[in-house]
């Protein structure tokens, strides 16, 4: 399946909202490009994504040159996941909006980074990430990916309910 979106649906926030790290790609004024991993990120309604900036000075300078940026979010397991191009500004401490922003990336923390600012994103365009495995093999299924995962990276499946 492959598709593109201008807004967030309720799967995407929901890959959000379950995949523990994204990678925010920028570049500066003469296009060289810098990836980078973030792990505190959330959606805010359908069309922005909010990035916590904790150590994150060459995206923030990059930003500051070139708005436009790509993020890409994976659910290791199911190996399925997204890319988001936008548009991405910096909201520092003191700017309209800064400590409700804050407020929503530190509920998701169990410690308490220093955000310094936070880099919000205005959705453009979604597409789809999946594994090549699911194109070679049209057979594959989620859950023969989650199995293969875990094989791979030596982990057991938590039980919840026992």
């Amino acid at each position: 399946m492959s598709f593109t979106m201008e807004k967030m649906d309720k799967m995407v926030m929901q890959y959000i909202d379950k995949c523990v790290l994204c990678w925010l790609a920028t570049s500066n004024s003469a296009n060289e490009p810098n990836v980078s991993p973030k792990e505190i990120f959330t959606h805010e309604g359908e069309r922005t994504l909010l990035i916590a900036n904790i150590a994150s000075l060459g995206s923030s300078r990059n930003i500051r040159e070139n708005p436009k940026v790509c993020v890409s979010f994976v659910d290791v397991f199911v190996q399925k996941g997204f890319k988001i191009h936008g548009s991405a500004r910096l909201i520092k401490r003191g700017d309209s909006g800064f400590d409700r922003k804050v407020n929503l990336l530190k509920s998701l923390l169990t410690t308490d980074f220093p955000i310094k600012s936070v880099i919000e994103v205005t959705v453009h365009r979604i597409e789809m990430i999946k594994a090549p495995s699911y194109l070679l093999f049209p057979h594959i299924t989620e859950q023969d990916q989650i199995e293969s995962a875990y094989l791979a990276y030596g982990v057991k499946a938590i039980d919840y309910f026992s």
